[in-house]
């Protein structure tokens, strides 16, 4: 497994009364997971913490992994988190229409196996050149992929919060798998749309190539989002690959 360092932060934005949003780290493991709750009263954050709590549960159960095998339990964080979700709002009827956007980031050898649900984002900075490893599952991004609106247009558009695929809405999941190898001096950049539907990625590119700590990236990047309205939660995950 890589080397990695990591730092992350969940901020509940300037706006909201509840933060929605959960995350883990686990840098011995080189696990990194982060999830944005939708759903009223209090049930997104239920989502999101579910969704966490089932991918730390799937994978402390093997230490050592092959390429197959973190791919199969990326695939089942996801599958065992959409079944809890379910099942928790069949046993909860007042939490219908509760899910999460997800990503999940493991490193095994010298490569890393990502899983993506929604709208969260998952970006690479390699030598200084900022790459955005997921799509999201979004009614806007289909528009774009159609040429039916553009980029900028899309950032103040006011459907941009539809989603089209998320974590516990339906019985069966299809997840977004990314594969790389990674080299030294990546940084991975694990965040929720409260930091992106914000902080554009000129501006996010900067933050993450100034001669900063970890911990400094992150604050600027929060506080980015925040300076822009903050009306969203923002959690924001960083990952450095030392070697």
């Amino acid at each position: 497994m890589p080397n990695v360092n990591s730092f992350g932060k969940s901020d509940i934005g300037l706006k909201r009364l509840n933060n929605e949003d959960a995350y883990a780290i686990q840098s011995k493991k080189g696990l990194f997971v982060l999830a944005d709750g939708m759903g009223g009263e209090a049930a997104g954050e239920v989502a999101s913490r579910i969704f966490v709590d089932t991918a730390l549960d799937v994978f402390s159960r093997i230490e050592s992994l092959s390429e197959q095998g973190v791919l199969e339990r990326v695939q089942e964080a996801f599958r065992l988190s959409n079944e809890r979700i379910l099942n928790h709002v069949e046993q909860t009827p007042q939490h219908q229409g509760m899910g999460c956007t997800a990503e999940l980031i493991a490193f095994y050898d010298q490569n890393f196996v990502l899983g993506h649900v929604g709208d969260s984002r998952t970006y690479l900075l390699r030598q200084k050149q900022l790459r955005k490893l997921t799509r999201d599952h979004s009614l806007i991004q289909t528009q774009i992929d159609q040429g039916l609106i553009t980029p900028e247009e899309a950032r103040g558009h006011s459907l941009k919060n539809v989603i089209l695929k998320a974590v516990g809405i339906e019985e069966t999941l299809a997840v977004d798998l990314i594969r790389g190898k990674t080299h030294p001096g990546d940084l991975f950049l694990l965040c929720s749309d409260g930091l992106t539907d914000l902080v554009d990625e000129a501006s996010i590119q900067e933050v993450l190539s100034i001669p900063l700590s970890l911990p400094q990236k992150v604050a600027r990047l929060i506080e980015g989002a925040k300076s822009r309205g903050g009306f969203d939660n923002i959690t924001v995950i960083l990952c450095e690959v030392i070697s």
